[in-house]
């Protein structure tokens, strides 16, 4: 199969989600992609090296679940670039790639003396990408930050909650994975223009930035009609805020922590719920200005009905009305019970050298031509050293010993 970025190689300094869930997509694609560790300061930079989750009990800074999942199909060195050595190395790497990712704080890099100015010396039509919490320039690009601040400052914390209760935040840093695919989609930019024009260029990300766009609609009608985010009471989280819906929402189910979701766009639909439902209220609510207006009580009387009836069952019966209804399945409800998952490829298998066979998160999306491909699991530390730097870098087995001596690998 031929590999739509075949050809493309990159010098890869990123770890965590936001950058290495980047470089993913890319090495899925096809690129060439040679993920560089410190061998010093193992793990330290990407964490998810050595944590959970783990297979069958094995631990170590090469079976960090997470890790292998954000890195398959990658190469992976150890360069020590405080080194003198180190630092040759590096620039000779940089020499024949395509691009150098990274997603540092602002300005780690440079301290290094691999600014985008001193790539630019090395290679004039190098493609640097960077992406921190706050980007390059501004008045908080010194600042540092994780992903639940990140969620704070860019407003999306304060959108997530119930009703009478603190803002709870989303619980997961999916600005890590907002950002990691922002990154791939301007590599990818830059790689378009570097092919039309022969330039390279600074690609300067922030998560932040990333983040604050997910705040959507909250913004349009805060900046238009100056609506503040909720537009009225509190912050209710299981319900959409902006169309003209209603019911729309999460609601429970019989078990535990089993729920259903509804999304009632019209008065037919309200209809058929309504018959379905046969039950006094309903007549209450039968006006959709009414409805909309009174959403905490509608939503009241459905959470009492749904709560009476299995997650599944229930939402079989209302599609067949037909009302718009799905369960809130959970991780390993989609994994392992939804069929079309399977079928579409979303969980391939990797063959990892230390774990043995591992399934990892695949793309949503195929490609009829040049579609990803995943079968390598991400690297062990250090685990291409000599392949890289006698294939890329011609040196022989003697010098990469001694580079190993002298701690430089």
């Amino acid at each position: 199969m031929q590999h739509a970025l075949s050809g493309v190689r990159i010098c890869d300094f990123t770890g965590q989600l936001a950058g290495a869930g980047a470089t993913k997509w890319l090495s899925a694609f096809g690129a060439e992609v040679i993920r560089i560790e410190d061998p010093v300061r193992q793990g330290r930079w990407d964490i998810l090296r050595g944590m959970e989750p783990f297979k069958e009990g094995q631990r170590g800074l090469d079976y960090g679940g997470g890790f292998n999942n954000h890195n398959t199909d990658k190469l992976g060195i150890t360069l020590n670039v405080r080194t003198e050595r180190g630092k040759e190395l590096l620039t000779e790497l940089i020499k024949i790639s395509d691009v150098v990712s990274e997603n540092f704080a602002a300005g780690v890099l440079e301290k290094w003396g691999f600014g985008y100015s001193q790539l630019k010396a090395i290679k004039e039509d190098i493609i640097y990408v960077s992406n921190c919490g706050f980007g390059h320039q501004g008045p908080y690009s010194q600042y540092k930050t994780w992903g639940p601040i990140v969620q704070a400052v860019s407003g999306l914390t304060y959108t997530s909650a119930l009703p009478d209760q603190e803002p709870a935040g989303w619980g997961y840093s999916y600005m890590d994975h907002s950002g990691g695919y922002y990154m791939a989609m301007a590599i990818m930019l830059a790689l378009l223009h570097k092919q039309n024009t022969g330039e390279g260029q600074w690609v300067d990300l922030a998560c932040t930035d990333a983040a604050l766009t997910l705040n959507g609609p909250a913004l349009l009608d805060h900046s238009i009609n100056g609506t503040p985010t909720p537009p009225s009471g509190s912050v209710n989280s299981n319900r959409s805020q902006y169309l003209n819906m209603a019911p729309h929402g999460i609601y429970r189910c019989s078990g535990d922590d089993n729920w259903i979701a509804l999304s009632i766009r019209n008065q037919q639909e309200w209809s058929a719920l309504a018959q379905y439902i046969n039950a006094s209220w309903t007549r209450d609510f039968d006006n959709e200005d009414y409805r909309l207006k009174h959403q905490d009580a509608l939503d009241t009387q459905i959470n009492q009905w749904t709560c009476n009836f299995d997650k599944s069952s229930l939402s079989d019966a209302l599609q067949k009305l037909p009302v718009p209804a799905s369960p809130v399945l959970k991780p390993q409800e989609r994994i392992d019970i939804v069929p079309d998952t399977e079928v579409f490829g979303l969980w391939p298998t990797v063959e990892h050298s230390a774990m043995g066979d591992v399934r990892v998160d695949g793309l949503p999306v195929h490609l009829s031509e040049t579609d990803w491909q995943m079968q390598r699991g991400a690297p062990c530390l250090g685990e291409h050293n000599h392949d890289v730097l006698s294939r890329l870098l011609g040196l022989n087995d003697d010098e990469i010993e001694t580079l190993a001596a002298e701690g430089v690998i």
